[in-house]
């Protein structure tokens, strides 16, 4: 059969992931009789050999499910009906899961019984098919045996990014569809009008409001800017776009195109009426918005900033709960986990000694501005209204979850002298794969490795001929909030002294069921009012004067500029060495830490544009707008401004080790989230690669295991619960309940404080008992805690900045429950420092008062044990209250990673692993 096609979209998405009940068995086979298509495509025994790899066998990479994203309406409905899955649609899941349980014996050798062989080209009794694209001559796609990734090498330039096209559409189509009517806000028009598909086209959409002529500027902008590489750029995304267009055309005359197509209403199955849209050049733009957002735009969150402030200074008065709040905020903690450990300096978005402009708000007058009007039906429900909350707050707020970890050994350290690198994005769990693995050999273009579906015309995060690179979220500010005073009514604004009109954009959607969805016909407008500052998100009075706060970020309107960074980490030519890496890089405006690896060589950079504030200037808070506050040398009608120098962006090469897992990034660099403390995921990272390098002998095999055994640890439980119990048991505990609490969460630390199975596939975990109490004990002990010290109102204002906790069963973020990502933010660095005071130790960087327990170890004692004790009481039941996947009390699967469904196909849940989803292990032996 051909290769099929994609699904639909992330994070809170729901397209065909389920099907009404007529679509049984009985009725599947019927449909499936005259849906087999009889066209095959023939394999060609040919080898293909691509440029210079000078890895050595040594480069490994693995990205679940599997490669082929595309599914044909036949294939959908025989994995709805009997579990069975399109070829190579879930074949890498399996060695991806092992993982978890088979890391303790891994060695060198078998590395790949986990990864794939991530060399370059396919051995000739490997190949399993060769294709020439809409008949080229210059440009083939191979695809192996084992994994059916593309091999894709081309003659000419623009056949071989035809050819990138090409191969994304036959593994993604469905997906990339899917999220360019994301990315222009009209998925619940396209895939219907599910509430998660509701939530997650407001949720982007707010950010990100542009029209045709935004989106088509930003192009020609991103162009013009950047002289032969941005015409080469443009000439890429033709061809690219072509290959695309080519295979929808193919798909769809030859009648192999996404059953998707059909389940929503596009396609008809019988008649092959209808149309699939072809592709245009904005529509990259609109893609690369959606993945901007959800990975590289940090900032923002001023205004829940000014009313965590407001609320401090209420209870303790201005100097004091400044003092409280910025204690809590941990700009610069000095016991922070930092990826740049060698004690450079590299100040950003400090607290300035006297602050200006800011506009903070009145209490009590801030309220969201809204995005939906004119609902009907299922538009305007209550289900709707709630997922329009969530989705408001999750745009706006400041945390940006689940984004990546990286280990990197310089070769001092290694046994074999050569660096090692462990690394990838952590992007959530979907199916498809948001990424999508890919070869390209061509004209100034030699790399691996994955990109997101859509924006496949460069390699984004794999390896080159001789080095290979991979990036984390970075977090830097690059949002600011401004307040804009109102004259005349609520849509006018002062510009420099000038009642100015606020442009408004709409963005209308209408749905009704399919056999995909079935939710009920509805409609709704989206309405953004943009100014010059930006798009408005709050109305609230300052001083008693009406305002509206803006969202202005660096990135915004110019989506398509970090082209041209992806484009230089693609060339042979350009990148030689750590130095051109970094120079690469640079030229990527969203908010990233960059790692490289070669034979020789380690590398660092933070990428992003970071605005130069006007002296004074806070940006915590929201400020006014005026010309005193703007970032300097702004231009308004273009949003550029002047940027710090890459010099003043963290930086290193030849460090003795990194580690990223999200943490901060050097000495003096503030992020704009929360909870860069004490206590941090990354200090998981820290202390496993920090003991390794001291040992010396690093291996690929030590490395990778060093991040396994990190993404089964409870970070609650190797870093707090310790110090939790030296108070618990600072005294002999009488309590039956509580001591059999104690016994049993100290029997779990021994083991190791992980939450890992009895055996592999038990769905079972060891020392369950332990991870049920502590999982009900946390919110717990947190409240009881820090509220009566803080009051309520200051303890819930601090919780909107950073919620207290972040199992494997939460929902958080984009990716929602069973997303794998945990315990990125949450109230451990508090817990911590508060704890080790109580207890007399020496705490850098200390909370301004001792709170459990009113401060004394007595008093703290008591807490503890009485919050235990309610803990210990919860039922599996209460603590895991089930969903749509899940059992009430099923452990295992409350904390287990599902493949969200994109699509039609479906595919089982796995053991928890808090890993990037895409991941490399790399040590090249050579250089050119």
């Amino acid at each position: 059969m051909p290769r099929r096609t994609p699904r639909s979209t992330p994070a809170r998405l729901r397209t065909p992931g389920r099907f009404p009940g007529f679509l049984k068995t009985a009725s599947v086979c019927a449909l499936i009789a005259g849906l087999l298509s009889p066209i095959t495509q023939v394999a060609a025994a040919a080898e293909v050999t691509a440029a210079n790899d000078y890895c050595g066998g040594q480069c490994s990479d693995i990205l679940p499910p599997g490669e082929n994203g595309n599914a044909t309406l036949a294939q959908i409905l025989l994995n709805q009906a009997f579990g069975t899955q399109p070829e190579h649609a879930e074949d890498q899941l399996g060695p991806y899961a092992n993982l978890a349980k088979g890391y303790p014996t891994l060695t060198n050798a078998t590395i790949n019984t986990f990864f794939n062989d991530a060399s370059f080209g396919v051995a000739s009794d490997q190949v399993a098919s060769t294709l020439s694209p809409a008949g080229r001559s210059d440009v083939t796609i191979v695809r192996d045996k084992k994994t059916g990734v593309p091999h894709i090498t081309g003659t000419t330039r623009y056949g071989t990014e035809f050819g990138a096209g090409y191969a994304a559409a036959q593994d993604r189509l469905w997906l990339m569809d899917v999220f360019r009517h994301v990315g222009r806000g009209q998925l619940t028009a396209f895939a219907g009008g599910d509430p998660s598909n509701q939530g997650l086209e407001q949720q982007f959409w707010r950010n990100a409001p542009y029209t045709e002529a935004d989106l088509q500027a930003q192009i020609d902008n991103a162009v013009a800017k950047n002289g032969t590489r941005g015409q080469q750029a443009l000439a890429d995304a033709n061809a690219y776009l072509a290959g695309i267009n080519a295979y929808i055309d193919a798909s769809d005359s030859g009648r192999y195109f996404p059953g998707e197509y059909v389940l929503t209403g596009h396609k008809d199955s019988v008649t092959n009426a209808g149309t699939i849209d072809r592709f245009k050049i904005t529509d990259l733009v609109a893609l690369a918005s959606v993945i901007g957002a959800l990975f590289g735009s940090g900032g923002g969150g001023e205004v829940n900033n000014a009313v965590s402030l407001l609320a401090a200074q209420e209870k303790y008065g201005v100097q004091q709960g400044t003092q409280v709040w910025e204690a809590f905020r941990e700009r610069n903690d000095p016991e922070a986990v930092l990826t740049v450990h060698n004690g450079q300096s590299f100040p950003y978005a400090a607290k300035p000694a006297t602050p200006q402009g800011e506009a903070l708000p009145d209490t009590g007058s801030v309220a969201a501005q809204p995005l939906v009007y004119d609902a009907t039906g299922t538009g305007g429900d209550a289900t709707a209204s709630a997922t329009s909350a969530t989705a408001t707050a999750t745009a706006l707020s400041s945390a940006r979850r689940g984004m990546s970890n990286a280990l990197v050994v310089s070769g001092q350290a290694t046994a074999s002298g050569h660096p090692i690198a462990v690394f990838g994005p952590q992007t959530g769990y979907f199916a498809p794969q948001l990424l999508m693995l890919q070869e390209i050999q061509g004209p100034g273009i030699s790399a691996r490795g994955a990109s997101f579906a859509g924006l496949s015309m460069y390699v984004e995060l794999g390896r080159g001929q001789d080095y290979a690179w991979s990036a984390t979220t970075s977090g830097q500010d690059i949002i600011d909030s401004y307040a804009v005073e109102l004259c005349q009514d609520d849509y006018h604004y002062l510009y420099h002294g000038t009642c100015t009109a606020m442009d408004v954009v709409e963005q209308k959607n209408a749905w009704k069921p399919t056999t995909a969805d079935a939710t009920a016909a509805g409609s709704y407008t989206m309405r953004v009012y943009r100014t010059k500052y930006g798009p408005v998100e709050y109305r609230a009075t300052v001083g008693g004067k009406k305002v509206a706060y803006t969202t202005l970020r660096s990135s915004y309107m110019h989506e398509a500029d970090s082209i041209i960074g992806f484009q230089m980490l693609n060339d042979p030519d350009y990148v030689k060495s750590p130095q051109t890496f970094q120079s690469a890089v640079q030229h990527i405006n969203y908010t990233f830490n960059w790692f490289y690896a070669d034979s020789t060589h380690t590398a660092y950079y933070n990428s992003g544009d970071n605005p130069v504030r006007a002296s004074g200037v806070d940006a915590e808070f929201p400020v006014w707008a005026q010309a005193a506050y703007e970032w300097k040398n702004w231009v308004p009608a273009t949003n550029t401004a002047d940027y710090t120098p890459a010099s003043a962006h963290p930086n290193s090469i030849d460090q003795d080790y990194y580690i990223s897992w999200n943490n901060k990034q050097a000495k003096d660099y503030s992020t704009a989230s929360w909870g860069d403390g004490s206590v941090h995921r990354g200090n998981l990272l820290e202390d496993r690669v920090k003991k390794l390098v001291a040992a010396g002998g690093v291996t690929r095999a030590s490395l990778t295991k060093a991040m396994a055994d990190a993404a089964l640890a409870d970070l609650r439980a190797e870093d707090v619960l310790p110090d939790l119990l030296k108070v618990v048991n600072s005294s002999t505990v009488t309590d039956s309940t509580a001591a059999a609490a104690v016994t049993k969460l100290q029997a779990w630390l021994t083991a190791g404080g992980k939450r890992t199975e009895t055996t592999a596939g038990s769905k079972t975990y060891a020392d369950a008992d332990a991870v049920r109490i502590l999982d009900a004990w946390w919110p717990l002990l947190v409240k009881a805690e820090f509220e009566p010290g803080l009051g309520t109102g200051l303890y819930t204002a601090l919780t909107a900045n950073l919620p207290i906790d972040e199992t494997p069963s939460a929902a958080h973020g984009p990716t929602g429950a069973h997303a794998g990502s945990s315990f990125q933010f949450g109230w451990w660095s508090y817990v911590d420092k508060d704890i080790r005071a109580v207890l007399g130790e020496t705490v850098q960087g200390a909370l301004t008062q001792k709170y459990c327990g009113g401060g004394t170890l007595t008093g703290c004692r008591d807490i503890l044990i009485s919050t235990l004790k309610e803990a210990a009481g919860r039922t599996a039941a209460q603590v895991y209250p089930g969903d749509t996947l899940c059992a009430a009390g099923n452990q295992w699967c409350a904390d287990s990673i599902v493949q969200r469904t994109l699509g039609g196909i479906k595919h089982g849940n796995i053991s928890w692993q808090n890993r990037p989803t895409f991941q490399q292990v790399v040590e090249f032996t050579a250089h050119r």
